[in-house]
């Protein structure tokens, strides 16, 4: 847990955890498990995921106490309000210090193509990967690593996207963390903002 008052809570997220169930059902979810939290404190009101990120993707989610709450929240999200910032570990040397990537993907169930945006920031090279500092303008699905993948640069531990076997570099994980966000309070209205440091596994990585 790193933040809760009446209306919010503000969870990290470890890798390997959904955020919600798939069609699949499955309850060993972190929902899941804040809400069995919450029925053990006796707390009356459920908590609805304001957003979501990757299985594999470590970081910061935002949870609302209440759908209304929830519903104010998203409402931010979706007039692209809230800032969110991730670290990611890709494959290579990227060239240019800072960015904005603008592309499209296709959305199966709209039959049409979504706008991608990525600002992003190198934070360091090393010999075969570069550290960066991202922020997604837009939240489409596997953004990021859809991006990075079309910019020659999967992200380290990628294997949707890209082949594992094609990179000497090996990680458990998607090497993908939501380390910040940045957004207004649905409630008081006040800028709130939230920062985590690097999980374990992507530190010991660097120390490698």
């Amino acid at each position: 847990m790193v933040f809760e008052d009446n209306y919010l809570i503000v969870v990290n997220k470890p890798s390997g955890l959904l955020t919600i169930p798939t069609p699949k059902g499955e309850t060993d979810t972190l929902t899941h498990l804040l809400n069995k939290r919450l029925d053990e404190l006796k707390v009356e009101v459920n908590a609805y995921p304001c957003h979501r990120i990757d299985r594999e993707t470590s970081g910061l989610i935002v949870y609302a106490k209440g759908k209304s709450i929830q519903a104010r929240v998203m409402e931010e999200f979706k007039k692209r309000r809230v800032k969110k910032t991730y670290i990611a570990f890709v494959h290579g040397i990227v060239r240019k210090d800072f960015d904005t990537l603008k592309s499209y993907v296709y959305n199966k169930d709209k039959k049409k193509n979504d706008l991608m945006i990525t600002r992003f920031r190198v934070i360091e090279r090393r010999g075969d990967f570069s550290v960066l500092e991202l922020e997604p303008v837009t939240g489409r699905k596997n953004q990021i690593r859809i991006q990075f993948r079309d910019l020659g640069h999967p992200l380290v531990g990628e294997s949707v996207y890209a082949f594992r076997k094609d990179f000497k570099l090996r990680f458990k994980r998607t090497a993908l963390h939501a380390k910040a966000i940045e957004f207004a309070h649905p409630v008081t209205g006040k800028r709130v903002r939230f920062v985590l440091p690097l999980p374990e596994d992507m530190e010991n990585f660097l120390k490698r």
